[in-house]
């Protein structure tokens, strides 16, 4: 009446498990140096203040990058509707900032 089940995973998928924990500690590794180098710019007060705005958007949307590709592992199959969501959104967004930036310069 009772199955059992097997909990026994083959070995490809164990490798690929640790490859894929592997990427993942690497990933959050980088994302945390981004932050402190982000923070060490704005303490250490070291370029521009222009410069320094534009360096650290640029970490940002490394880190984005990084959490979307990763973390919300839309680089996986099957995640196609996810990513057009995601992806759409940034693109509202984006388009949202470039009408409220124009309509509040021109």
């Amino acid at each position: 009446m009772t199955e059992e089940v097997s909990n026994k995973v083959n070995p490809y998928q164990k490798q690929d498990n640790k490859d894929e924990l592997k990427k993942h500690f690497v990933s959050f590794g980088l994302m945390i140096l981004f932050t402190v180098v982000a923070f060490a710019i704005v303490v250490a007060d070291v370029m521009d203040k222009t410069y320094a705005i534009l360096f650290l958007i640029v970490l940002a949307i490394v880190q984005v990058a990084f959490q979307f590709y990763y973390f919300m592992h839309l680089k996986d199959k099957g995640h196609a509707p996810a990513a057009v969501i995601i992806y759409g959104g940034i693109w509202a967004a984006a388009l949202a900032l470039a009408g409220l930036g124009l309509s509040t310069w021109w």
